[in-house]
Parts: structure tokens; sequence; C-alpha cells
């Protein structure tokens, strides 16, 4: 069945994951995404390796899990930009699109005749997203920018990690590379407002993403807790700024994460381990006073804790309804059930591994399902048969634009 953007096509000029993420997920949607890659190297993920994607032998392919994770549902056609030749196709191409992505530096593509100015005089209808580390404006916008650049310079590292005070204490980075991901994430959603935004006046624009920008956004509540007070929020590892108990506590065997989001799951859980009292305790009656008082009431639910074990506590609370995890490393995370039932593992076949495992989308529709048919690609797998569909190439013209070094 078709997705929701069959209708759509995507020419994707993006590498690594910020822009390779918005690609998939449109490809997810049903896009048909193109993805132009430099001839020999590639996007630059496809050497972020190992781990290799690997073969039904248990052998190593040449695919890198790290470019899979992010480029499946696209065609790859190989295109040295820097030849005139080369620029004339993407033009042609982007003629052909509703929609392009890229991430060169600012200016890089302009200098081409590849900015969104020269291809909407083309195409006035193309929904052109650039995705950048600062910007298309400002001081910082001819800066390169990397995820983990983001996380410091926007505040996401000085509320995340161990109090200073702590053994272990000090900055951290978020062990997966947040900020490319929730870029390609608000550049998705850009371009489908985009979409619709041309469906009522028949009119492309210009999308301007910068992982900055997006990292100061997703500060969400600590970002309005400093607004708020004037005061930069500390770090303070597993535990919530607003919240208590919102947090991890050792038990006898491991470790175990509670959630008392409000007053009445508080009471719940006090009633379940045993220390109803702490409920009706002024310093605890209330969110507002638990957090007043986060340090006292902390070492005497360490204490509560300690004496049993993970999996008595996770039945217990499970039981009362109180919300609560284990924390698991990523086999427990595909073996749990709800994992398994939800479909979160998926298998794709590929052209050189035979199949290749990888995370499905969270996004279930009704009436319009995400399938999973077109996988990662090969580095210009589909050079001859995009130039030939799309632009009516001969296999002679091909050839010769192999033999220039355009392809």
């Amino acid at each position: 069945m078709a997705g929701p953007l069959s209708h759509i096509r995507v020419l994707d000029l993006t590498r690594v994951l910020a822009g390779p993420w918005c690609g998939q997920n449109l490809a997810d949607l049903g896009a048909e995404v193109t993805k132009v890659e430099r001839p020999g190297k590639g996007d630059d993920s496809r050497a972020f390796g190992p781990p290799w994607i690997k073969d039904a032998a248990g052998n190593d392919t040449a695919e890198a899990a790290y470019f899979v994770c992010a480029n499946r549902g696209k065609q790859s056609v190989t295109l040295d930009l820097s030849k005139p030749e080369a620029q004339q196709i993407v033009r042609r191409l982007a003629a052909q699109s509703d929609v392009l992505l890229e991430n060169y530096k600012v200016g890089d593509l302009a200098r081409y005749g590849l900015g969104y100015d020269d291809l909407s005089k083309e195409n006035p209808g193309l929904i052109y997203c650039s995705i950048t580390g600062f910007g298309q404006t400002g001081p910082y916008k001819d800066r390169p920018g990397y995820d983990f650049m983001a996380q410091g310079m926007g505040g996401l590292m000085s509320v995340t990690g161990e109090r200073d005070d702590l053994p272990g204490g000090g900055p951290q980075r978020v062990g997966v590379p947040i900020v490319d991901i929730m870029t390609g994430m608000y550049a998705s959603i850009a371009v489908c407002a985009a979409i619709a935004h041309r469906a009522v006046t028949g009119k492309g624009q210009y999308i301007d993403m910068a992982l900055l920008d997006t990292q100061v956004a997703f500060l969400s509540n600590q970002g309005m807790n400093y607004l708020a007070t004037g005061e930069a929020p500390a770090r303070l590892g597993n535990t919530h700024p607003n919240i208590v108990p919102y947090q991890t506590f050792r038990t006898s065997d491991g470790a175990i994460i509670l959630a008392c989001g409000n007053d009445n799951l508080f009471r719940k859980f006090c009633e379940v381990a045993g220390c109803s009292e702490l409920a009706t305790d002024a310093r605890f009656a209330t969110n507002g006073k638990r957090v007043e008082n986060r340090t006292v009431l902390t070492a005497t639910l360490d204490a509560v804790f300690a004496k049993r074990t993970t999996k008595e506590w996770v039945a217990a609370l499970e039981g009362a309804g109180v919300p609560n995890g284990p924390i698991n490393d990523l086999k427990q995370v595909f073996e749990e059930p709800q994992v398994i039932a939800r479909g979160m593992r998926i298998d794709v076949p590929h052209p050189t591994a035979g199949t290749v495992p990888m995370v499905a989308s969270p996004m279930r529709f009704s009436a319009t399902p995400i399938t999973y048919e077109v996988p990662p690609p090969t580095l210009g797998q589909h050079t001859a048969e995009v130039l030939a569909k799309r632009l009516g190439l001969s296999a002679e013209d091909i050839e010769q634009l192999r033999r220039d070094g355009i392809v």
C-alpha cells in the first residue's frame, strides 16, 4: 500500500546523520528518495566502521552499520559535483523533484549554481531544506558544526551527567548523537509542513535548519526553568529537576527506575513499598515539598529499595500501577516482549548481506502503513537506473560519464 508521501520525490544531497535521518523518515513515509553521493567514497558514514553489516555466512560486508541506520528506502546515485556535467545532472533531477535536502557549508552549492535561488527558478514548487551547524545567518554561520559541539554549546551537557560533587561527576554527552537526530526530525516536520503549504499555494520555499538552533529548542523544560528564574540548572544525574521521586535507585541486585509523576502515584508507591508514613509526612506529601526535601527523601528510599531485588520491585510496582522499569542494555532491549510485539526489529533484504537487521520506524498508520521493501543502497547502486529512467540517458551516455569521472 502506498505511503502517505508516495506522491513526493526527494533529492537527498546530505551525508552522515542529520540530513540522512530526515531523508529516511521521508522514505519511510513513502517518498521516492534519491541520494547523491561522491564517486568512490560516498557518504562519509560508509566508512564509520566497525561494526560492519555481516552477510549470511557471518562475514563482514563493506556496509557500515552507521550508514545503514539512516539510509533505508533510498536510491544511490554517484556524482562528482565539482564537475559542470554533474552539476547539470543535479539541476535536471531537482527540476523533477518536490524536495531537496542538503547539508553543505553555507554557500557551497550556490557556487555550483545549485542554491535555492538557482533551482527554484526552474522549479518554483521546490522545497529546499538546508541543514548546517549554525544556520545560514549569524556570526557563526561559516563554522563547521557537529553534534558533539552542539550538545556542549547548546547547554545539553550542562544538564547531563552526575553532579559535580559526586563520583563520576561532570558534563556528559548523550549516548547517541541526539542533536543530529532531532535536527533530522525537525527537518522532517518542516518539510511535511512545506508540502502542506504548497498544496494550498502551489509555492515551494526555503527551509533553514541548524544543529545549534535545534539543541536550544529542545532544552524544553530545562530551558524554561532557566528563563523563568534566571538561574542555570545544574546536572542532577538520574534525578529530575521538577519531579521527585523520578530517578534510579539501587536494588539488592541491580537498579530500577521509579517515576512518580504525581502525588497519587507517590502514595501508591509508599503503600506497596511498606513506607506509607512517608506519603503523609508534611515534608513529602506534595511534589513541591518532595523537590524541596529531595536529599532527605532520596536517602530514605535508598534504604527501602536495597531490601528487594530488581525483579521483585518490578513485579510489586507493576501490580500497584506505579510506573517503573529496569535499565536494559541493547541485548535486553530487543528481548523485551513489548519491543518484540511492536515489531521494532525488522529484517530487510540487502544486495550484499542477504538481509540486514534494522530498527523500525515508530510511526504507525492505520490507512498507510510503513513498509520496508527498499534496503540501504550500496554505493552508486542506482546510478544507471536513475539516469536512464528520469533523464533518458542511454547506456552509452552513462558509460561515457563513467569514463569521464562524472559518475
